[in-house]
């Protein structure tokens, strides 16, 4: 007789649009999820969640498996899988991985049940550690997955999920203060295929790798030049990408205007860019494309986001934009002051990437009094 395995727990806490997202996908892997929804839960409780996906299809008022509010309300069981889909903003203690996950990890829930392998799905690079290093202070063995999320979505309301046609991860375990490990132990394999074969299953793209944190410096090329260009610009990327100038001489002043930001603007990326490629060999990496940081990323970075915003209103808006706008804090630790604590350890200059970050923490600075303001 054949035995049927049991449905993969897995407890996911944060509910804005990759978190939504990645519930529907993974319960449509068969896994039960338990969503930890801080914000939203009464919309999503009440209502469910409407979900208008290019890829998944339209769904009114659709539930995952459980909904709670908190993650201690979520301790009750155990979990194969704890994932965290909230933005990294150290400066706000209750966005941290270590404390928001905290109730997982006391002495009241590690006596009833086994630890889950967790798994960070915020952006930036080195997310992971705090949680790595509290699981260790606690006689804990650490089992953390990072990973790099690709993915068009954003949310129309406190319960709507507005998504595109496409999500892709990369995913690989998150080895501590180690960047050129390249292989994985057949434990590691094993955690990681399993999450990616439910991932796969609902619907979605997952590839395994055995160095993430190449892989996540690599997608930071993204943020480090995008994301801050529309963050202090104020601006979408289409304003960045115009449609190539004309040569009539009654064109309006705007069109003739944007000559410079292909002859400055754009060079001015790519030498950003071409910062991180250097930091990227002196950490270790080689020249490669495939297995390595190569200067064909920087290329291949504008080429590719040039192909998507050149179509005026497209309706992309850089997430850090409309946190900006909205007067929210943004990921700016996580994102650029990682790269750069990089750069000063492994002795690289980064001019470039050094003033983005300067500027960017005074904004950060007028986000945090606005969010003191709102307390």
């Amino acid at each position: 007789m054949a035995v049927i395995e049991a449905p993969k727990s897995i407890l996911l806490v944060g509910y804005g649009a990759v978190g939504m997202a990645y519930t529907l996908i993974l319960e449509r892997g068969g896994a039960e999820v338990t969503v930890v929804a801080r914000s939203n839960f009464d919309a999503v409780t009440e209502h469910g969640l409407d979900i208008y996906s290019e890829k998944y299809g339209e769904h009114l008022g659709w539930r995952p498996h459980r909904v709670v509010p908190c993650v201690p309300d979520a301790c009750d069981r155990a979990y194969d899988y704890a994932i965290i889909t909230t933005k990294a903003i150290p400066e706000l203690v209750n966005t941290s991985a270590s404390i928001v996950l905290a109730p997982l990890f006391n002495k009241t829930y590690t006596s009833r049940f086994p630890q889950p392998v967790y798994v960070n799905m915020q952006n930036g690079l080195d997310v992971e550690r705090d949680l790595y290093e509290t699981l260790e202070a606690r006689g804990l063995r650490p089992r953390v997955v990072g990973t790099a999320v690709y993915i068009g979505t954003k949310t129309g309301g406190k319960n709507v999920l507005i998504h595109s046609h496409f999500d892709r991860m990369s995913l690989g375990m998150y080895r501590y203060d180690d960047y050129t490990t390249a292989m994985n132990t057949p434990e590691e394999d094993a955690i990681l295929s399993d999450l990616a074969s439910l991932l796969v299953r609902g619907g979605s793209t997952a590839i395994t790798v055995p160095d993430i944190q190449r892989v996540k410096f690599t997608k930071n090329f993204w943020n480090v030049a995008f994301s801050s260009m529309s963050a202090l610009s104020r601006f979408p990327l289409t304003a960045l990408f115009r449609s190539r100038t004309s040569d009539d001489s009654s064109a309006p002043p705007s069109v003739k205007q944007a000559a410079l930001l292909e002859s400055h603007t754009i060079p001015t990326v790519r030498a950003l860019l071409m910062e991180l490629v250097a930091l990227g060999h002196a950490i270790g990496w080689p020249d490669d494309l495939e297995k390595g940081v190569s200067a064909q990323f920087v290329e291949n970075t504008i080429e590719n986001t040039a192909a998507l915003h050149q179509k005026p209103g497209n309706g992309l808006v850089a997430s850090m934009l409309v946190d900006v706008l909205e007067g929210r804090p943004i990921e700016v630790e996580a994102i650029f002051g990682s790269v750069v604590r990089l750069a000063r350890k492994y002795g690289v200059e980064t001019p470039r990437l050094d003033m983005l970050y300067g500027i960017l923490l005074v904004v950060q600075n007028q986000m945090l009094r606005k969010t003191e303001g709102s307390l």
